[in-house]
């Protein structure tokens, strides 16, 4: 049964990966430096997605570095206090998330039964990394691994969303990847 339930987490986790990829990569160029709301949020998504993924989260180590700061310095098209050091290219994003994909698939796929029931996150490191909302404190691996499934999902409609109001485009639906 735990084989069935990681190959059919990872196929569709993989697939909601694959949707944010499309996103990011059907924007325009001039949409993605232009429509900065586009950006943060896809920035927001994928940073997070690593970061749920990181197991221990010490580990953590993001490609594409950010500053948490203060909320009277959250620019307006930001999302929250996580804020990219740069704007970076839709090519460092996208091969961010081809690491990621790997990540996700490795840490689903290997991990055991035991690990998945196990607590995530350690209490110290809670604030490590100044991402760790404090709904998710308690989760066990497996439960954050859903919550970031679902979190990716939720940002790609909107992502989805900003496409077709900015460019009259939008990235096709990703069903379960077969791999």
């Amino acid at each position: 049964m735990h084989t069935t339930f990681t190959q059919c987490l990872w196929a569709n986790f993989a697939g909601a990966i694959d949707m944010l990829r499309n996103v990011i990569n059907l924007c325009p160029e001039n949409l993605w430096y232009k429509e900065k709301k586009f950006f943060y949020m896809a920035y927001h998504t994928t940073i997070f997605l690593d970061y749920y993924l990181t197991n221990p989260v010490s580990d953590f180590q993001p490609a594409l570095s950010y500053t948490i700061v203060d909320a009277d310095e959250i620019p307006a098209e930001g999302i929250d206090d996580v804020i990219p050091n740069e704007h970076y290219s839709k090519k460092e994003m996208l091969e961010y998330l081809t690491s990621i994909r790997e990540k996700c698939k490795k840490l689903i796929l290997e991990t055991s039964p035991e690990k998945l029931h196990a607590h995530w996150i350690k209490d110290d490191e809670i604030d490590l990394h100044g991402l760790c909302p404090s709904i998710v404190e308690n989760y066990s691996l497996l439960e954050i691994i859903f919550y970031n499934f679902r979190h990716v999902q939720h940002h790609v409609g909107q992502l989805n969303f900003l496409l077709r109001q900015k460019a009259d485009v939008a990235a096709e639906w990703v069903g379960m990847v077969d791999e």
